[in-house]
């Protein structure tokens, strides 16, 4: 996707001048995909621009709420959730996840993320792009552990990741008791092996479903029938 200042889509726009990490395909897939159809109370955590947020206001009626550490993504989140048709329903929190996990009262039906996940890979120049990017300040021990304890009894966590960072996730997930109930294999053509992981994760240990997902057409020109249905409620060319 371009890197422009701003992004519409068919029922919100995404102004996205100073956060670090632009409106990406990883954050719209996600959007899309999780399940929310039993949640009232959703935490996206690293909301950066707000766009998972806003994607998950328009397909439910919960009420949300968007934690970012960076201070100019939590700007421009909050800006773009005032603009947005559900402002009454989101909350935009300039913090890091740790420590909302440390002082937060409330408890999620859902928690969603599209987390750092770079550990060892050299840092960008940007300091605030290595915020987003690298998983120096939310370890996938501590997200796993904040999770846990913000969720309901019978609440999800779901997220994104690229399949070579994926397992080593789901293995420290188990170490909270969070268990990976489904995954969605996301390949960039049919014949190309998947570079994405979509996962839900339950507090209760069960065979996980699984399904897979192509992004584009096998000649690579055209997005795939499956990626259009998945986002069709929000891409304005589809």
């Amino acid at each position: 996707m371009a890197h422009n200042t701003w992004f519409q889509f068919k029922q919100f726009k995404i102004i996205q001048e100073k956060a670090a990490m632009k409106v990406g395909t990883d954050g719209v897939l996600l959007g899309a995909w999780v399940n929310i159809s039993e949640a009232r109370t959703i935490l996206d955590v690293g909301t950066g621009t707000g766009i998972i947020a806003l994607m998950l206001a328009q397909r439910s009626q919960a009420k949300i709420t968007g934690i970012e550490i960076e201070e100019n993504a939590a700007a421009e989140a909050t800006e773009n959730a005032r603009n947005s048709p559900w402002s009454n329903r989101i909350s935009i929190l300039h913090t890091s996840f740790q420590e909302f996990a440390a002082t937060s009262q409330n408890q999620f039906d859902c928690i969603v993320s599209n987390p750092p996940y770079f550990a060892n890979n050299i840092k960008s120049a940007d300091k605030n792009l290595a915020v987003a990017r690298h998983s120096d300040l939310l370890s996938f021990s501590d997200l796993a552990k904040a999770a846990k304890k913000l969720l309901t009894t019978n609440g999800k966590l779901a997220l994104i990741l690229p399949a070579d960072n994926a397992p080593k996730f789901i293995e420290t997930a188990k170490c909270s008791d969070l268990f990976l109930s489904f995954l969605t294999e996301v390949k960039p053509t049919p014949q190309k092996p998947a570079n994405r992981w979509l996962m839900e994760f339950t507090q209760k240990p069960q065979p996980p479903e699984k399904t897979s997902l192509s992004i584009r057409n096998d000649d690579g020109k055209d997005f795939s029938p499956q990626y259009k249905m998945l986002t069709h409620n929000f891409y304005l060319k589809f």
